[in-house]
């Protein structure tokens, strides 16, 4: 069983877990959320389509992530859920935040890795992940506009779109 660090608003742990099964935060309280977008030479991104059998947001187009299990930092979780959800590697300092997003009881990082992985390399937790594509932006915009992808919100993807249109980063392989 999964346990959560809780955090306060500014993101610092209040000496409290909980399990993942029993969530219940009081107001004030917030658990680590994580969202990794990776980037390709082509600028094209690598989108998931969460698996159906999920209880939240099942078979909805996203963003790769999840929870911080206790005792993990961001960026501890961003590499974590990355490799387990579909089987990239990346170094720590190829995460780069773009921005801490506060909703409901979660602070949600959101990262951007720019790598050079190919498709047919990924391996794909079945019980997360039903399928992976590559996008372009305007594509991945034209997806959240019609439904298609997960709407995280304005402020959220306005980061998220700044990100890309601004960061140059070298591109490494990842494994």
């Amino acid at each position: 069983m999964e346990n959560w660090d809780v955090l306060d608003k500014d993101g610092n742990l209040i000496g409290k877990t909980v399990k993942r099964e029993k969530v219940y935060l009081l107001k004030g309280e917030y658990h680590l959320v994580v969202h990794i977008w990776v980037v390709g030479p082509d600028g094209r991104l690598i989108i998931q389509r969460r698996s159906d059998q999920k209880q939240f947001m099942p078979g909805e187009w996203a963003a790769h992530g999840g929870a911080a299990i206790s005792g993990e930092t961001s960026v501890q979780a961003a590499k974590r859920e990355l490799f387990e959800e579909i089987g990239v590697e990346a170094d720590a300092s190829r995460f780069k935040l773009i921005r801490r997003i506060k909703k409901r009881n979660s602070l949600v990082d959101v990262y951007l890795v720019r790598c050079n992985v190919p498709m047919c390399k990924l391996v794909l937790q079945q019980s997360e992940v039903a399928e992976v594509k590559k996008v372009h932006l305007n594509q991945l915009k034209k997806m959240v506009n019609s439904g298609e992808f997960h709407n995280y919100g304005k402020a959220y993807f306005d980061s998220l779109f700044s990100a890309l249109s601004h960061r140059k980063n070298r591109l490494r392989n990842c494994r």
